[in-house]
C-alpha cells in the first residue's frame, strides 16, 4: 500500500501531487482501470499484440531519423 506523510508545513494538494506521481510510477491507476471491467483472455492478448504493434512501428520510425 502507497503511503504519503504530510511534513509539518506542507499543504494537503501538495501531498496529493506526490501521491499521484507514485501512483504513476507504479502504474497502480492503470492497473485499476484495466481491472474495472472483465476482459476476455483472447481480447487481452489481442490488445496487448495491437500495443506491441504501434510501439514497434513508432520505435521503426525514430529509428530512421
Amino acid at each position: 500500500m502507497i503511503q504519503v506523510n504530510l511534513s509539518k508545513d506542507e499543504s494537503v494538494e501538495r501531498a496529493l501531487k506526490r501521491l499521484k506521481r507514485k501512483l504513476d510510477r507504479d502504474d497502480i491507476l492503470t492497473e485499476v482501470r484495466n481491472r474495472r471491467y472483465f476482459e476476455k483472455p483472447s481480447a487481452k492478448k489481442r490488445r496487448r499484440m495491437k500495443e506491441a504493434k504501434f510501439k514497434a512501428m513508432l520505435d521503426a520510425r525514430d529509428a530512421l531519423d
